[in-house]
C-alpha cells in the first residue's frame, strides 16, 4: 500500500494533520454518494483561478441537492491558509468538498441542511515539463444529463472514469479518449482534449456531457490571445487520428502532450508547448488572466 503524501484538511474550524475520519456508515454521502468536490494547484507559489474553482464547488453542490455553507472567498483563504502548511517547493493539490451527512425525507435524497464542508491540500507532484502520455479509444462513454448530474462535479461520476482508466492501462496505454453518446470525442479520463490540424486548435464543443474544465477555458483564451485560430466543434476519433498533434488540459498536470495514439506515434508539437508556456506566463501573472 502506498504512502499516502503529506496532507492536511480543515473541518469546521480547525486544521488537522492526515486524513480525519468525517464520516461514518449511516453518513448519506458514504453510502449514496451525495458529494462533490473541486480541485486547483498552488505550485510555485502560485494558485491560478482558485477562485474560480471555489465557485464552481458552490454550483455543483447546488446542482446535486446540497445547500453550500462557504462562501468562495472564505474558501480561497483558507486554501492561502493551507498553502502556508506547505515547504515552498512543494507542488499541493487542494481539494475544497461539500457532502451531505443525513438522509432526506425519500431516503435516497440527501438533506440539503446536512451539508458539511471540508477542504483538504495534499502534496502532489506535477507532471515535469517534457512529460507526456499515450492514448487509446475507451469501450466506454460519458454519461447525458438525463442520466447522471454531469452538471456538478461530483465524485459519482468518476467510477465510470476510472473504469475507463484502469482498462486502458491494462492494455499498456497512460490515458484513454471518451466518447459522448452519440459517438463524439469528449475528454480523457481524467483531462480535457485539443488537437492541431494545419496550424488550427481543435477542441470538442462543450455539450453538457463533460467537465467545461477551467484549464480547459483558460487555455482556448490564452491560446487564442496569442494569435492561434481556436476551435470548439464535434471532433470524431477519426479526426484525432490525422491530428498533426494532441494535447491534454486539465487541473492536475496543466498541459500534457500526447506522444502515441494506438499504434501511431507523434512528437511534441509546438501548438502544446507554446500552451504550457503561456499558461505558466499567466499563472505567473505575466500576462493578464
Amino acid at each position: 500500500m502506498a504512502e499516502m503524501s503529506k496532507t492536511r484538511t480543515w473541518v469546521e474550524g480547525k486544521w488537522y494533520e492526515g486524513n480525519p475520519p468525517l464520516i461514518g456508515p449511516r453518513t448519506h454521502s458514504f453510502w449514496l454518494g451525495s458529494n462533490v468536490f473541486d480541485g486547483a494547484r498552488g505550485f510555485e507559489g502560485v494558485m491560478p483561478d482558485l477562485d474560480l474553482h471555489c465557485e464552481r464547488l458552490n454550483r455543483s453542490a447546488v446542482n446535486l441537492g446540497m445547500k453550500p455553507t462557504m462562501r468562495f472567498e472564505e474558501m480561497v483563504e483558507l486554501a492561502t491558509e493551507g498553502m502556508t502548511k506547505f515547504e515552498a517547493d512543494e507542488a499541493v493539490y487542494i481539494r475544497p468538498m461539500y457532502w451531505a451527512e443525513h438522509d432526506g425525507p425519500g431516503i435516497i435524497d440527501g438533506d440539503p441542511e446536512s451539508t458539511r464542508f471540508c477542504m483538504c491540500l495534499f502534496e502532489a507532484p506535477m507532471p515535469p515539463k517534457g512529460a507526456s502520455n499515450s492514448l487509446t479509444l475507451s469501450p466506454f462513454r460519458r454519461p447525458t444529463m438525463e442520466s447522471m448530474p454531469v452538471n456538478a462535479k461530483a465524485g459519482c461520476l468518476y467510477p465510470n472514469n476510472a473504469r475507463a482508466s484502469r482498462e486502458a492501462k491494462s492494455r499498456g496505454f497512460d490515458n484513454a479518449i471518451m466518447l459522448d453518446a452519440l459517438g463524439n470525442v469528449a475528454e480523457l479520463t481524467s483531462a480535457n482534449i485539443f488537437m492541431v490540424k494545419d496550424g488550427e486548435v481543435l477542441t470538442p464543443y462543450w455539450n453538457g456531457t463533460f467537465l467545461n474544465g477551467i484549464t480547459r477555458q483558460r487555455i482556448i483564451k490564452l491560446l487564442s490571445r496569442a494569435g492561434y485560430n481556436v476551435h470548439e466543434t464535434t471532433l470524431t476519433f477519426k479526426d484525432f487520428l490525422k491530428a498533426d498533434e494532441i494535447f491534454s488540459t486539465g487541473n492536475y498536470g496543466k498541459v500534457v502532450p500526447v506522444h502515441k495514439l494506438e499504434d501511431r506515434t507523434m512528437d511534441h508539437g509546438p501548438v502544446a508547448a507554446k500552451a504550457r508556456e503561456i499558461y505558466w506566463e499567466f499563472a505567473h501573472a505575466k500576462v493578464p488572466a
